[in-house]
């Protein structure tokens, strides 16, 4: 938990099996506003980057045009970590081997923000870059070794301290 003067933003991309508009696409594209709602209605959610249609499918930050993003502010990881494991989100997740190709390199990334703020999309590239390059930090993380907002490793929510 974090005591309010800070929030989680998380960013993530995957790269489509093919354009938004082609067929192989067809099976994400019909779930992404259900699991968008279910986001909006997560305890612990605060924002999500999207354009007026809803979602982030259309906002291109990478050359590749398959490549899509997405960015979402939580107040915890726990409340990350309860929308991305306990929700039906965890049913897109199970099926993205279908629809999306496995990319080199972190996919998502963490980082904490002062709490009423909104992180940058161009951030996204830089953080994937810091990941990347240094491994997890308190500036970029992942969801598998996490740090708290004031720069200590933690343990991802449910796990054991041994």
């Amino acid at each position: 938990m974090t005591d309010g003067r800070w929030h989680l933003a998380q960013a993530n991309i995957a790269l489509g099996r093919g354009h938004i508009t082609e067929p192989v696409m067809q099976g994400f594209m019909a779930q992404i506003d259900e699991i968008n709602a279910v986001a909006d209605r997560a305890p612990g959610f605060v924002w999500r980057l999207q354009t007026e249609d809803g979602d982030a499918t259309s906002i291109r930050l990478f050359d590749e045009p398959r490549m899509i993003v997405n960015m979402s502010v939580w107040e915890s990881i726990e409340a990350l970590f309860e929308y991305v494991y306990r929700s039906d989100h965890l049913r897109v997740l199970r099926t993205r081997k279908d629809r999306f190709d496995k990319l080199e390199g972190p996919h998502t990334v963490l980082w904490w923000i002062p709490s009423g703020t909104t992180p940058d999309v161009t951030e996204i590239p830089r953080r994937l870059d810091m990941l990347a390059r240094d491994g997890p930090t308190p500036e970029a993380f992942s969801l598998r070794r996490l740090f708290d907002a004031d720069g200590r490793l933690i343990d991802a929510p449910g796990r054991k301290t041994t």
